[in-house]
């Protein structure tokens, strides 16, 4: 009987040492990475935090695997502040949803905060009309704390963000890129 219980415990221990090994995203996950790659930068990587901002999370998440990022850009640069993205375009076949505002002027609790390296969701005046852009910080804006859904931060590339700032040459104070100069994301990939 001791040795039935050493084998089962033994048994046990190595079916959970392998199933701590692997990584199954589930409904309860709240922590995502993410990487974007822009033509001629790089590879920003990003954790998104679905905790903080888990409706805006799993809308950037269902957006990038479908593909719908895939060749938009960076439509809206101001340097010391923010490089914007991920507007539909003419080609565009998912349109994407509108989503509620994740910040406490909306009535959500967010703690993240717009500083340098965040990822947020842009918007119109209506707080629940984000969808599918979103704005990388270059700079801090203490102002947009509270008003904007942030939902996460650059972990590698955030070089390539300020390069994007730097090199972008806009039309107008709103930060206005002219088409053929935006910088292209090639591609977003969600790697867990």
């Amino acid at each position: 009987m001791k040795k039935i219980l050493v084998v089962l415990a033994a048994l046990l221990l190595v079916l959970s040492a392998s199933a701590c090994g692997k990584k199954t995203p589930s409904a309860d996950q709240k922590l995502y990475h993410a990487e974007i790659t822009v033509k001629n930068y790089g590879t920003i990587k990003l954790e998104l935090n679905a905790e903080a901002a888990p409706i805006t999370v799993a809308n950037f998440v269902d957006l990038a695997k479908s593909g719908f990022y895939d060749g938009l850009t960076f439509h809206r640069i101001i340097d010391g502040f923010m490089i914007q993205g991920g507007a539909p375009n003419a080609s565009s076949k998912i349109k994407p949803k509108t989503i509620k505002g994740e910040f406490s002027a909306n009535g959500v609790e967010n703690p993240i905060k717009h500083v340098e390296g965040v990822i947020s969701m842009a918007r119109a005046k209506d707080m629940n009309s984000a969808s599918s852009q979103f704005f990388i910080m270059v700079g801090t804006a203490a102002y947009l704390d509270g008003n904007y859904a942030a939902f996460g931060h650059v972990t590698e590339g955030l070089e390539i963000v300020q390069k994007i700032a730097k090199d972008a040459k806009p039309v107008d104070n709103n930060g206005t890129i002219p088409a053929d100069q935006q910088p292209v994301i090639e591609k977003i990939v969600i790697t867990d």
